[in-house]
């Protein structure tokens, strides 16, 4: 059975942007979603929600993992620590570095890379020039330069979704067609 997996960031929920439009296309398109509630999201670490997807989620051939911001960090990790390839990631305002002063509690110190490459048969990275966060058009390329795939930067995005910064996002048109569509990773040289 064909599964996604969608991600949240921290302060947010199931409920919030472009969230309920996804998984409603992807119902239709014939998937069963799970958008879970992360624990205290208030306070995100890395050491209850990666445990918490890990013992949660279902994770096949036919799974597609996408995270938003710190869903993002959190995807990452998950895509090191199943033991299958998924078919598709999706990382939006996806990050893996330290973003300035931002405090970094779903963050791994450092990652497999070859590991998650193996891990998942298509990857897309989705950053925007001006994330406010810092989730940002240099973190996506940070992030396609170690594991390849497709790397969509737009201009004047911001963070795809974003209540501090009155984004609401709730309609995302190009994460509709990017799913629709099946792209070959390419390997970076």
């Amino acid at each position: 059975m064909k599964n996604a997996i969608i991600l949240h960031g921290g302060y947010s929920s199931p409920e919030n942007y472009w969230f309920p439009s996804i998984e409603q296309f992807l119902i239709r398109k014939g998937y069963d979603v799970w958008i879970p509630q992360l624990p205290d999201t208030n306070n995100p670490n890395l050491v209850t929600w990666l445990p918490f997807v890990l013992k949660n989620g279902l994770f096949t051939k036919d799974t597609i993992l996408i995270g938003h911001s710190l869903g993002s960090a959190l995807a990452l990790s998950v895509l090191e620590n199943i033991p299958v390839q998924i078919h598709k990631i999706i990382l939006v305002s996806g990050f893996s570095k330290p973003r300035g002063n931002f405090k970094e509690p779903v963050l791994q110190e450092k990652y497999d890379w070859e590991k998650m490459k193996k891990n998942v048969k298509d990857l897309i990275i989705i950053n925007s020039n001006n994330d406010p966060w810092g989730c940002n058009d240099e973190q996506g390329i940070f992030l396609w330069k170690k594991l390849g795939g497709t790397l969509i930067l737009l201009e004047n995005e911001g963070h795809m979704g974003s209540g501090d910064f009155q984004q609401p996002y709730k309609r995302f048109y190009l994460l509709e067609k990017l799913l629709e569509l099946e792209f070959t990773r390419q390997t970076i040289v």
